[in-house]
């Protein structure tokens, strides 16, 4: 996915790339490969794959939640940064917390929010079971293929304000979903919605598992 196909891209999903956040975009991709030569982060270095299978994806979370009040968001073991900081950047308004369990990241995630000059997101260096018992709650929880679906549910549902929605972002899910039923009927929570799709270019499945409270 060239440059224009992704703003092309990126125009569907209601986003629009002024200067500003196609300067931080381009420089974070600029960072992120620096940085994945002293630290492995993301197998996938080729700068137009980034733009689709990074950072496109990472935007697809608006299919299914409105990103443009402002909102808390937890993004559980984030990474590179994906979906947390693309989301940061092309929306601003958000306020976000990324968490990763490996230091390295944490403080490569940091040097990050530092050179792009992002306001209102914080990295902690914390594994999701025991930042829970901070005890804080969110507007959206968000993980992008981090864990199984029966997992992530242990993870995240904790986090979530009782208004709140879980969006798993995952490829293949059909099994997940049929392993997750009983944790989600023990915890009375319900799948709202699940959005399908396949990435623009390269044709990648893609599913955005809903979750809130029955």
């Amino acid at each position: 996915m060239t440059w224009d196909e992704f703003i092309q891209e990126t125009k569907k999903l209601g986003i629009q790339i002024d200067k500003e956040k196609e300067n931080k975009l381009k420089k974070f991709y600029k960072l992120l490969i620096e940085w994945n030569q002293k630290i492995n982060l993301t197998r996938i270095t080729d700068e137009q794959e980034v733009y689709e299978k990074h950072f496109y994806d990472s935007l697809t979370l608006s299919k299914v939640v409105s990103l443009k009040e402002e909102k808390t968001l937890l993004d559980i073991g984030t990474g590179a940064g994906f979906p947390g900081i693309v989301l940061k950047i092309c929306y601003p308004n958000l306020k976000i917390t990324l968490i990763d369990s490996l230091l390295k990241r944490v403080n490569y995630l940091n040097e990050i929010i530092k050179e792009l000059d992002l306001k209102e997101i914080e990295a902690i260096h914390t594994r999701a079971e025991f930042y829970k018992q901070e005890n804080k709650k969110f507007d959206i929880v968000t993980s992008r293929a981090v864990a199984k679906l029966p997992k992530l549910l242990n993870y995240a549902l904790p986090f979530l304000k009782k208004e709140g929605i879980f969006v798993a972002m995952k490829a293949s899910v059909e099994e997940e979903i049929k392993e997750s039923q009983n944790i989600l009927n023990k915890k009375k929570y319900k799948i709202s919605k699940i959005e399908t799709f396949n990435l623009p270019k390269e044709k990648s499945l893609r599913n955005l598992v809903v979750i809130k409270r029955k």
